[in-house]
């Protein structure tokens, strides 16, 4: 009996690890977009970050998640390492001014959702001719 209250009690930890770790992705996902819209952002840091928030904001996967495994593979795995990426390119105090903004006043997205449907649009079609292009 004392087995499964260990088993709960992990489980309960892991779930709210999790969670815990959505909402801070969700947190970076809104710093990175006020990081978007500051004018003292690299271009580069700029445009990966556009990149990022315009895919976690689409309403297409590049893989979709009715496919398993693989389909919440891309949200696991792409997100962070985007938000990585632009992590290292962005000046640590301009990220730090960028991550409280977003956690005191949220920012009111205006993104037009077809921006990240043209980008996984355009990932595919580019990963269609690469493979095209392998086989032939």
């Amino acid at each position: 009996m004392g087995e499964k209250y260990k088993k709960n009690v992990i489980t309960v930890s892991a779930g709210q690890r999790l969670k815990e770790w959505a909402v801070n992705l969700k947190q970076e996902i809104l710093g990175l977009y006020l990081v978007l819209r500051d004018p003292r952002t690299p271009l580069a840091a700029r445009i990966i970050a556009g990149l990022v928030v315009s895919y976690a904001f689409s309403p297409i996967d590049l893989i979709p998640d009715f496919v398993p495994i693989l389909g919440y593979l891309d949200d696991l795995v792409l997100l962070p390492l985007g938000i990585a990426l632009v992590i290292r390119l962005v000046p640590y105090d301009l990220m730090e001014e960028c991550r409280r903004n977003a956690g005191e006043d949220p920012p009111e997205i205006k993104l037009n959702r077809w921006s990240g449907v043209i980008i996984v649009a355009a990932l595919w079609c580019i990963s269609l001719w690469c493979l095209y292009r392998l086989l032939k």
